[in-house]
């Protein structure tokens, strides 16, 4: 009960902070400099007033702000995103096509931070001195100190040039398919593998340190003096008692750069031509294509809203004194 009570007013929470982020997103992006419709007519190659003029009202571009962004907000209560400028197709339609693409992309990059650099940083604690501690120390200052599109630009010109055994462009080879049989499932892993990995680069070398600094504090903890001093085996306090302990801030930082994840899937997307939302979101504002990015941005917050939901349920599965609470 108090579990569906927390859960139910988190979702309230949240939608009360998405209608936040959709009105604070509509008039930043509407502030900004510059007339779309100037835009599609010179994109068109030239356009009469009367027809500029007759874009605008199809667009409401028209009316003052507050009007255009109530008939914003009652089309997105109704599921409706509208129109792109540009492409000239529902913006829904055009996000759910490139969701896939980017949800693959992040959850992996995820995943693999989250994997392997938890794991590098506990196996780190056990000699803080050692070879494996030193090499975490200097991965997280690689991973720190290289921009994510640099890591990008770095890895397609050693794989197009020096070793090509990798793609370093697109989700499916030029002769793919594009089914899901097992060798386009294949197809899609092997061009996943640069993108993912520069992505999660980063945040890989963030959860190691974060891992191996937390697990070195909990292993001098009272209650891990008390199990060793019962007989209890290293690698049993390690991984039965001190790895939940550790998995929490770790998770914290996780769920909290989940955002982060996803602006960096902007960068990554672009670099590998990756067909998902970082493409065509930066697509969108070089063309000042507005309810393209208002559409992009909405999800992003809606998945980045879900994501810290889920932690806090996380929370509940590691520490059951959050959930006796």
């Amino acid at each position: 009960m108090n579990l569906a009570r927390s859960l139910a007013s988190r979702v309230l929470q949240g939608l009360a902070l998405v209608l936040a982020v959709v009105v604070l997103n509509f008039v930043l992006v509407h502030a900004a400099p510059g007339d779309p419709v100037e835009t599609i007519a010179g994109a068109s190659g030239g356009m009469s007033p009367e027809l500029m003029a007759q874009l605008r009202t199809q667009y409401v571009l028209d009316e003052p702000l507050p009007v255009q962004l109530g008939v914003y907000l009652g089309k997105v209560v109704r599921g409706d995103l509208g129109y792109s400028y540009f492409f000239n197709l529902p913006v829904v339609s055009m996000i759910a096509e490139r969701v896939p693409a980017t949800l693959l992309l992040v959850i992996s990059s995820v995943l693999l931070a989250f994997v392997v650099g938890t794991t590098l940083g506990v196996l780190s604690s056990r000699k803080p001195n050692g070879l494996l501690s030193q090499f975490i120390t200097v991965l997280s200052m690689v991973g720190f100190a290289a921009p994510v599109f640099w890591m990008g630009i770095m890895l397609v010109i050693l794989f197009a040039s020096v070793f090509p055994i990798l793609p370093v462009s697109g989700m499916r080879a030029v002769d793919s398919s594009g089914g899901a049989s097992v060798k386009d499932v294949i197809d899609v892993l092997y061009h996943l593998v640069l993108p993912t990995f520069t992505l999660s680069l980063v945040y890989l070398a963030q959860y190691s340190r974060l891992a191996r600094s937390s697990m070195l504090d909990v292993l001098c903890s009272d209650f891990i003096r008390t199990a060793r001093a019962k007989g209890l085996a290293d690698r049993v306090d390690m991984y039965k008692h001190a790895l939940r302990n550790v998995l929490l801030p770790v998770v914290t930082i996780l769920g909290l750069q989940f955002g982060n994840v996803m602006a960096g899937a902007i960068l990554v997307e672009t670099v590998f031509n990756w067909p998902g939302l970082g493409r065509l979101a930066f697509d969108s504002v070089l063309r000042r294509d507005y309810p393209t990015i208002l559409g992009v941005l909405l999800f992003s917050s809606i998945v980045v809203i879900v994501m810290n939901i889920l932690t806090d349920l996380a929370y509940r599965l590691i520490d059951p004194r959050i959930k006796a609470s």
